[in-house]
């Protein structure tokens, strides 16, 4: 889109009634530095998400935000984030996510908005990685700290770190993080923290737990919300391929020589990731296996490497559903369905990110009928899930394999 078209946005929360119209950056006032980093960045034009939560966030607002995954939501926190830290000489800023991979991607990009003239130095708290080369960033009195809290908490309780003049603080997938347990750390990190700070909360879905966490933390929010967060992506075409368990790996290499393109493939188990990733290289396909059994070095030496096109297909557990952003991925396939249902939202996201059209399969088997049902609840929530129960139960009967073997195959929008 060029600087001269105009771009109308509409929240969607019921307690705002303003349009937006932005027509790129330069409208928010950024620094010449900060403007310089995203020209280099081609940042032309906000999204959605930037385009509501940088002016509230920029005014000083706490705010509570939701939004599709891949809709620039790093962009959107991290823009308001470093336009404080540039205009102060003192002060820092605390960004927390729940998986080590997302904080990767998140300092990754604050360090691309920095630019390389900053002196503003970060520090990446994590872990996976030797303690002795994030005791030595913190010696270097980081102003913006990205981590885990585990990790974070570690640094804490050694006095490493220092949180009193934290005056901004970003929860990043507050909804994984209370779903991995990470209440207790979060709130042991946050005493450490002024009372008088700015908190942004973003959180692909609000369940009950991540509202009630924003009502501890935050003060008087501006909620935010871009889309329905429990529905796909409308660039992503969605397909259910009904299967018997013995026929399933059968109908996965099928649909695997089908498609072009680079795939991730979501399995429940890391033993199972590994073993897929195996058998199918035997059967001569290029690929490989991500999950929470892997070092911090090993995971990013396989997103790296599927990141280069290096290999196809990236067999996967949950441990990839967020925070992985590769343009470049075609096709999610669902080998397995989620334990709980707002990760099947996660892992498709993975696909049709940023405008780019991608599509998601899932292999559902008799044994999935439970799992199925429950996306269908939250997927469908005007009110059809019940009409989609009774759909799943006449395509099962149509998916029984018959005498000839033969197999039903189906495309659906939900």
């Amino acid at each position: 889109m060029s600087a001269r078209n105009e771009t109308w946005y509409k929240p969607e929360d019921a307690l705002s009634t303003l349009w937006f119209i932005m027509q790129d950056f330069i409208s928010f006032g950024l620094p010449q530095q900060l403007m310089s980093s995203l020209q280099q960045l081609e940042f032309k034009t906000p999204t959605p998400i930037q385009a509501q939560v940088i002016p509230q966030a920029l005014e000083g607002k706490d705010i509570l935000g939701s939004a599709q995954t891949g809709t620039g939501k790093t962009a959107a926190f991290g823009i308001p984030l470093i336009v404080k830290l540039t205009l102060n000489a003192h002060g820092s800023a605390l960004v927390m996510t729940p998986t080590r991979e997302l904080a990767v991607q998140v300092i990754t990009m604050l360090e691309s908005l920095l630019g390389n003239k900053s002196n503003i130095r970060t520090a990446l708290l994590i872990g996976g990685e030797p303690i002795s080369k994030q005791l030595q960033q913190l010696r270097g009195k980081p102003r913006l700290v990205v981590g885990t809290p585990g990790r974070i908490n570690d640094h804490l309780l050694r006095g490493s770190l220092k949180l009193n003049d934290a005056s901004f603080l970003v929860l990043d997938e507050a909804d994984r993080m209370l779903d991995m347990g990470f209440a207790p750390q979060i709130d042991k990190i946050i005493k450490y923290m002024p009372q008088e700070r700015q908190t942004l909360l973003f959180s692909a879905t609000l369940p009950r737990n991540v509202i009630t966490m924003s009502e501890k933390y935050l003060h008087h929010p501006v909620r935010i919300a871009l889309g329905v967060t429990t529905k796909p992506a409308l660039n992503l075409k969605q397909e259910i391929l009904y299967v018997s368990e013995e026929d399933k790996h059968n109908q996965l290499t099928i649909q695997l020589d089908k498609r072009e393109g680079s795939v991730i493939i979501f399995v429940k188990t890391k033993f199972g990731a590994e073993r897929m990733a195996k058998r199918l290289r035997q059967e001569k396909h290029s690929a490989d296996a991500i999950h929470g059994n892997l070092s911090h070095n090993k995971r990013m030496l396989v997103i790296g490497a599927f990141r280069d096109c290096r290999y196809r297909i990236m067999v996967a557990t949950d441990v990839a559903a967020r925070g992985l952003d590769i343009a470049h991925v075609k096709h999610v396939i669902n080998y397995d369905l989620p334990q709980c249902p707002e990760d099947y939202i996660h892992r498709i996201g993975r696909t049709a990110r940023a405008g780019a059209e991608g599509s998601a399969l899932c292999l559902v088997t008799n044994s999935d009928k439970g799992k199925w049902h429950a996306i269908s609840r939250m997927i469908n929530s005007d009110g059809n899930s019940e009409q989609e129960g009774d759909e799943f139960a006449q395509e099962k009967r149509k998916s029984r394999p018959s005498n000839n073997k033969k197999r039903h195959y189906r495309s659906n929008k939900y």
